[in-house]
């Protein structure tokens, strides 16, 4: 069965009495007591069948997992490690390590051994001899022609400045100055006073006296008028406005008031808070009856849980254990002491008796062997005797001899 707690936790105190309100101020009296003994004798009949299946539930699962979770999942660990991770190993370490290790040396035979040789015995050596060719020979030859090639350049870049230099003066004082004057007083102070006299002038006189005027006495005489007077229609079309949707805002807010807030508060005050009063009352003790009745569920089921391992025991396993003491073990022990144990002694004397028997046949071969070698060969002396050819039995181990490649050393 499942953990009990035995005893119940202390709670909080509730401040109710016996008879009446709590102190806290908290609702109770007939309420409360009408409704406590009703609902934990309900609670109690709907919870105990639940509590005692809950126990058995919890019981067969523990039994279940005991017996057959805990196998059923060895042995599917088991076969996903055989089927997942066993081939997997076998394939890396038989197949794809050796393959690795072949792959890395054909490389490094293939690849970089002779990579290494040809740098060590071609590149390197041409590389030695092309950085020689460069310093030694390159280098001194290209210095000198370069040597060659500036003073060259330094002499025609001297020439070349003094015939630019002289080109450039000669173009100036006889080309540009006599050019520039006349352009400038030939052709640029007339085209300015012209223009200047003839256009710019009358086109000034002509957009003050027939533009601008006009617009500034126009902008003074009536524009201003007439946007001094549109501001003021709007300002007070602006006010009206405003004074009307405060009315309709404040006749919206009286209705609504009046409608919604007044009938809500009411419903509030009268309606909600008592039922939500007596609904929380309610709520309180079924809760506070499931827990009584769950805890008195608890001590039923392990009653029961005790009464059905008691009636098991007295019902099937005292039977068995006193079959088993007084029936089973004394047969077993006259079976053991009057048939097998005699039998065990009888096999292993038969076994003793057929092994002598075939040691004295196997002795008895031998010396008819030795009879009829002697028969047909004679006697051989003693220094001449052959080599028998039957195993030989390696000598015992003694104080002053051993089999020992140790011993033989030491005696040496």
């Amino acid at each position: 069965m499942d953990h009990v707690e035995l005893e119940k936790r202390p709670s909080e105190p509730s401040g109710r009495e016996p008879g009446g309100a709590g102190a806290s101020g908290e609702p109770g009296g007939c309420l409360v007591v009408a409704i406590r003994m009703p609902v934990r004798i309900v609670a109690l009949v709907l919870v105990v069948p639940v509590r005692m299946a809950w126990d058995a539930l919890a019981a067969a699962g523990r039994f279940l997992h005991r017996t057959v979770g805990r196998p059923v999942g060895r042995a599917l660990a088991w076969l996903a490690r055989a089927v997942c991770v066993w081939p997997f190993v076998a394939l890396w370490r038989w197949v794809l390590v050796p393959a690795g290790r072949g792959l890395a040396w054909l490389a490094r035979v293939l690849v970089v051994v002779p990579a290494g040789w040809a740098h060590r015995y071609l590149l390197a050596p041409l590389g030695r001899g092309l950085v020689w060719l460069y310093a030694r020979m390159l280098t001194p030859v290209g210095q000198g022609a370069w040597w060659l090639l500036r003073g060259i350049g330094a002499v025609l870049a001297a020439v070349g400045a003094g015939l630019w230099t002289g080109a450039v003066w000669l173009g100036r004082y006889l080309v540009v100055v006599p050019v520039r004057w006349a352009v400038r007083y030939l052709v640029v102070v007339p085209v300015r006073w012209a223009v200047r006299y003839l256009v710019v002038v009358p086109v000034r006189w002509l957009v003050r006296y027939l533009v601008v005027v006009p617009a500034v006495r126009l902008y003074a005489r009536v524009l201003t008028p007439a946007g001094r007077a549109l501001a003021r229609c709007v300002r007070g079309v602006v006010r009206l406005l405003g004074v009307v949707v405060a009315g309709v805002v404040a006749a919206l807010a009286w209705a609504g008031r009046v409608l919604l807030v007044v009938p809500a508060v009411a419903a509030w005050r009268w309606v909600f808070v008592p039922v939500g009063r007596v609904l929380v009352v309610v709520g309180r003790e079924v809760g506070e009856a499931l827990g009584h009745a769950w805890r008195v569920a608890g001590y039923v089921s392990v009653a029961v849980g005790r009464f059905l391992a008691a009636l098991f025991r007295w019902v099937v396993v005292e039977p068995v254990r006193r079959v088993y003491r007084g029936v089973l073990t004394p047969v077993g022990h006259v079976v053991r002491d009057a048939v097998l144990r005699p039998v065990a002694e009888a096999v292993r004397g038969a076994g003793r008796t057929a092994r002598q028997a075939v040691a004295a046949a196997r002795e008895t071969v031998r010396q008819a062997r030795a009879d009829v070698r002697r028969a047909l060969f004679g006697e051989h002396p003693q220094g001449d005797a052959p080599a028998s050819r039957e195993p030989r039995r390696p000598a015992g181990r003694t104080l002053d001899g051993s089999t020992t490649a140790l011993t033989h050393l030491t005696k040496d």
